[in-house]
């Protein structure tokens, strides 16, 4: 940035015409006149976007020390795009000139003047040895101390943890021992744990151990590292596929079809001069994949860490009144957060990954409040769906306002059976003043957060969404966002599997590419068992034919590997009967059953889920080994 500052007996200034096509909107073009003032013409530069916050901290910081030593009171911010051949963006210049505009005003009087104008402006300069000086105003670097202490001011204060049990008892953290469940008082603790950073020296070393959800999901084809790509960025073979869509459909069922949200969809190429983005990447300094733009363009992008800018973009475009709210927006969407390769974790912690996420605008706490939990409710059910039971919930806010939530907590620990730890802060460093976490230990016992709801009051004045209140007046909304990650729900559905018998272990029926393999025992069978497919698949249940010339038990042996929940046997002793010979892996046990009656059966297991066909050829011998 780069100023001059001119100490004036006068300036009188008026605007004439628009300069840029994003200038200020003004209400009249009046002529303003300041006696005895300090003028500070000023070109916000390119180099500035990139430390928004040190450039206006180092601005108000010249500028006071100049008035204090001419002993002035009045101060005009000037804009004076000439001082420099490297201008920002027109968003960013403006979001900076007001807000040195406010920091000043605490202790001047300051007028600026309108920002995008061609302007004719007279001036009567003072003179002396101090009335004319030019800065040039740098990013201060950051020492190392300084660096640390900013980290440690932007955690939040912890007060205490409380633990809700699902009988009602609300415990001190001293009181774990009083949790009878060995399992259960475990987990609690290694969450605390973990969300004191109190992370032991010989658990690290876990950290470099492949988790067991990886392990399945490369058994049964689902999703592997890709070579051709980033480290922490995975490809999904058709049975991983499958599952995504599978997810994605019912996400929408729930999200759009029941809660009513708009489906949007956005560019994940975001622009870092926006100031409501400025303002996140700043409360939120994630690590971004930078986007280099053609050789025209000089604005610096980067992909998306979090549906957050777009959602808020198109909320702010929006005009709507308190009759229209709560107004919820579902997008499934692509985000890309550069992890640290210590950080990667299977699906859990990884570099590309696909959210369904919901932003809501509400007219304030109390419907905030009821969105907030009816949006979390939505997410249980279907996590819960796809296999998912939460261990535990953790749920964040200040201490004093705790007790407003807590029957919500009582009820929620109750109604799922599981502990609800309560995170209690004296102080709240991010943007939301509750938030709620659902909580699925993996195979070593470490906490991973798969879904979550967020109040937030903040976001809509910094992103300047509003709404027509009953009186008709502009307010900013509370924001309440929401959503669960798809890998992470896929992650977590094999690591509670892997918990009990993974001979007998398998996916939730409607989410199985294959739901029922039928085998012939011999070639001339084949056209019964393709008639017994077809049927089923008409029926909406993914049904496949084994029509490959290998020995039975080798055919039964590998749609064992494959977890196919019903495998069914037809041959002479089947057809002379009238019956199906069928293999139920969850159960680990073979019976006869007539067609009819399994047929009824799989079609009751499918009942009220989503309907997808099947995805891969009918017969096994069309099809692809991976």
């Amino acid at each position: 940035m780069k100023i001059l500052t001119l100490h004036c007996d006068y300036i009188k200034f008026r605007p004439v015409k628009k300069a840029v096509k994003k200038a200020e909107e003004i209400k009249e073009k009046e002529q303003k006149e300041i006696k005895e003032c300090l003028v500070v013409f000023t070109a916000v530069e390119k180099s500035d976007e990139h430390a928004r916050e040190s450039i206006i901290k180092n601005f108000v910081e010249n500028v006071k020390e100049i008035a204090e030593n001419l002993k002035v009171k009045n101060i005009v911010v000037y804009p004076y795009v000439h001082l420099t051949s490297e201008p920002s963006s027109a968003d960013f210049a403006l979001n900076v000139l007001k807000e040195v505009e406010k920091r000043l005003s605490s202790e001047f009087k300051v007028m600026r003047a309108p920002f995008g104008w061609y302007k004719q402006f007279e001036l009567k300069c003072k003179g002396h040895p101090l009335s004319e000086l030019s800065r040039v105003i740098e990013a201060k670097e950051k020492g190392k101390e300084e660096r640390k202490a900013e980290k440690e001011e932007k955690k939040a204060v912890l007060d205490k943890f409380l633990i809700i049990t699902p009988d009602g008892t609300v415990l001190e953290e001293d009181g774990i021992e009083e949790i009878e469940n060995d399992e259960v008082r475990k987990r609690i603790v290694s969450l605390i744990a973990y969300e004191k950073g109190e992370i032991r020296k010989e658990r690290k070393s876990e950290e470099l151990l492949e988790p067991l959800h990886m392990k399945i999901a490369k058994k049964l084809k689902i999703a592997e590292h890709e070579a051709v790509s980033d480290a922490g960025c995975f490809r999904f073979l058709p049975n991983g596929a499958f599952l995504k869509e599978a997810i994605r459909r019912l996400a929408w069922k729930h999200f759009v079809e029941e809660l009513n949200c708009l489906p949007i969809s956005t560019p994940v190429i975001i622009k870092k001069e926006d100031p409501g983005v400025l303002w996140l990447i700043e409360h939120f300094p994630e690590r971004h994949y930078k986007v280099l733009s053609g050789k025209e363009k000089a604005q610096e992008f980067f992909l998306r860490t979090a549906g957050d800018y777009c959602s808020f973009s198109i909320h702010r475009s929006i005009n709507v009144s308190y009759k229209n709210l709560p107004l919820a927006l579902y997008e499934n969407e692509r985000d890309y957060r550069y992890e640290q390769r210590g950080e990667l974790r299977g699906l859990y912690r990884i570099r590309e990954f696909e959210m369904h996420n919901i932003h809501a605008v509400c007219k304030d706490e109390n419907q905030g409040f009821d969105f907030f939990k009816e949006v979390f409710g939505k997410i249980i059910k279907t996590l819960k769906a796809i296999g998912c039971e939460s261990d535990a919930f953790l749920f964040y806010c200040k201490s004093e306002i705790y007790k407003n939530y807590e029957p919500y907590l009582l009820e929620l620990a109750k109604t799922y059976n599981v502990p609800v730890i309560v995170e209690l802060l004296k102080e709240v460093s991010v943007y939301m003043a509750a938030w709620i976490d659902f909580i699925v230990f993996d195979s070593l016992n470490r906490p991973m957060e798969v879904g979550t709801a967020q109040l937030d009051f903040i976001s809509s004045k910094k992103w300047n969404i509003t709404f027509i209140d009953k009186d008709n007046k502009e307010k900013n909304p509370v924001i309440v966002h929401s959503g669960f990650g798809t890998e992470r729900a896929i992650a977590a559905m094999f690591e509670i599997i892997a918990r009990k018998d993974l001979k007998k272990a398998t996916l939730p029926f409607w989410l199985s590419p294959v739901q029922v393999r039928v085998v012939p025992v011999s070639e001339k069978y084949l056209e019964t068992a393709l008639d017994i497919a077809r049927e089923l698949n008409d029926e909406g249940i993914r049904t496949d034919v084994d029509d490959r010339q290998l020995h039975v038990e080798k055919k039964i042996f590998e749609a064992e590997q494959e977890w196919i929940p019903y495998v069914v046997c037809i041959g002479k002793k089947e057809i002379e009967k009238e019956v199906l010979t069928v293999r139920t892996r969850e159960k680990g046990m073979v019976e006869e059953m007539k067609p009819k009656e399994f047929k009824e059966m799989v079609k009751k297991k499918q009942e009220g889920m989503i309907k997808i066909a099947l995805s891969l050829p009918l017969l096994l011998s069309k099809r692809p080994r991976f």
